[in-house]
């Protein structure tokens, strides 16, 4: 079990749409569990194989998890190869990434969705929902499509997000109140 480094905006895995996963081991089970710690170390609600460097078709997910709250209980699932079935409304809420840390820009998404595969050891897994956990299963297979949340953004959003881009690093403190904020709206939500 380990954390593993977060791959950023600018490498060209995160440009790459990855893999179907073939093989299923103890080391496709251990990649989960590495990206199930990764995700909580960052904090995040979701992360896929191509943030860690790996060109396969898993993402990892626990939207409920609340890093701020102690009493938060982790529930951590795992998709691998996903199929994603985006369901009816439409959601334009505040989103961010890991790999693109510091910055939020509202995105639009459905506001339903499914998303079915099997988990790391092959069995059949299919979940759905609206809102967050939607946002999230879109956000994750759009990684594993080759696609950051940025180019999902339109308008004003996408020239202040290319401008954050070419301006350098978001200041932390900044990055971490934005993150506070992020969280604050899933408690309410």
């Amino acid at each position: 079990m380990a954390v593993l480094p977060i791959r950023t905006v600018g490498d060209p895995v995160l440009r790459t749409p990855a893999d179907p996963v073939e093989t299923f081991d103890a080391r496709l089970e251990r990649l989960a569990t590495d990206m199930i710690d990764t995700m909580y170390a960052a904090p995040g609600v979701g992360l896929a194989a191509p943030q860690v460097g790996v060109g396969l078709r898993i993402f990892v997910f626990d939207t409920q998890y609340d890093a701020d709250d102690p009493t938060s209980e982790r529930r951590p699932l795992v998709v691998v190869n996903p199929v994603l079935t985006p369901g009816p409304g439409v959601q334009d809420g505040p989103e961010g990434c890991l790999s693109v840390p510091g910055l939020y820009f509202p995105t639009p998404r459905t506001l339903a969705a499914s998303v079915s595969g099997v988990d790391a050891a092959g069995s059949p897994v299919e979940y759905s929902g609206e809102g967050l956990l939607a946002r999230c299963f879109q956000h994750e297979v759009d990684h594993l499509d080759g696609t950051l949340y940025l180019a999902r953004l339109t308008g004003d959003d996408r020239r202040a997000a290319q401008a954050a881009l070419r301006d350098g690093p978001v200041d932390p403190a900044e990055a971490e109140q934005a993150g506070r904020e992020l969280r604050s709206l899933r408690r309410s939500g």
